[in-house]
């Protein structure tokens, strides 16, 4: 009996430092950086650095735009942040800045690779940078999302490195003027849509002095003019600026009893007070002229939007 355990132990001790890794086998961060260089020349990827060797992150990034510079961010600032996301794999792909919008503050911002490369690297508003994630700072073996081995758009894969890249609308920090942040979503927001009428070769456009862009395609009857207290009937389409349509009603009419009360979107009703009844318009909202950080349905947050109306009736309430 006592050799049989005796014999049971030994080949049990055996089989168990034949299962341990050798010592030229690489641990987990050897193993990302070994992916990320790979990636790197696989991609033909140009710029991109390492952080410094005191910082065992192994994160790499290359900056593409420096920002303001007079602050940078920390943990507690509240900030407004943009990016695209790819797994290395390929798999997981979501390259919508419109719905990929981070709005809070940056220590609760994930996975922690991400959120250190704001906070060391990017570091300042109006920053743009492409960062690579290693897989130990970012989802880990068990990955994110909804799917499978087979079914992976909606999953990031375990052991998966990320690339990221990253623009910073703004930094909100304690005590601010809240019209910093403001005038930060301004210069963001006008950046989006002249990005838009430029991929889309939109053109003839003008601005309001609050920075709605509005394109008057038929004025209308000017004894039929629409105001707060209008009841309008009309056609329209609302999209966000990804092309994707939240409201359609291009074949049939729309109608708001109330201007005043009925619209959360001030744009809007904005637009529609540029023209008259028969008139058509298409009108570009900032964000901060729709519904600003607070999403409403299928629009997101801190999303310029546009409206195209036409077929006006208006009845006029005095």
């Amino acid at each position: 009996m006592k050799q049989t355990l005796f014999t049971f132990l030994l080949l049990s001790a055996i089989g168990f430092v034949s299962c341990r890794k050798s010592g030229s086998q690489p641990d987990i961060k050897q193993f990302d950086q070994q992916q990320i260089q790979q990636y790197i020349a696989a991609n033909n990827i140009t710029g991109m650095q390492s952080v410094p060797s005191s910082d065992t992150t192994g994160i790499w990034y290359k900056i593409i735009d420096r920002g303001d510079t007079t602050r940078s961010v920390d943990y507690p600032d509240e900030i407004a942040l943009v990016y695209t996301l790819r797994s290395f794999d390929g798999k997981f792909i979501a390259a919508d800045t419109v719905l990929n919008h981070f709005d809070g503050f940056l220590g609760h911002l994930g996975p922690n690779g991400f959120m250190l490369a704001i906070h060391n690297i990017l570091k300042y508003k109006g920053s743009k940078i492409r960062v690579l994630v290693p897989s130990h700072l970012a989802y880990g073996v068990t990955g994110f999302g909804s799917g499978s081995s087979t079914i992976t758009s909606g999953r990031i894969a375990g052991n998966q490195c990320l690339d990221y890249t990253a623009y910073m609308v703004s930094d909100q920090k304690a005590g601010d003027d809240p019209a910093i942040k403001i005038n930060d979503q301004k210069v963001y927001d006008d950046l989006v849509i002249k990005n838009y009428m430029s991929a889309n070769s939109l053109s003839g456009y003008s601005q309001t002095a609050d920075g709605l862009y509005y394109k008057i395609l038929k004025v209308g009857n000017p004894d039929s003019t629409i105001n707060n207290n209008s009841s309008v009937t009309l056609n329209y389409t609302g999209k966000l600026m990804n092309g994707t349509i939240f409201d359609d009603h291009s074949t049939t009419t729309g109608t708001f009893s109330d201007l005043n009360n009925t619209l959360g979107a001030v744009g809007f009703v904005e637009g529609l007070k540029l023209i008259h009844g028969g008139g058509n318009i298409s009108i570009l909202l900032p964000s901060r002229l729709g519904y600003g950080p607070s999403a409403n349905g299928a629009i997101p947050a801190n999303a310029c939007l546009r409206f195209d109306f036409s077929n006006i009736v208006v009845t006029n309430y005095y």
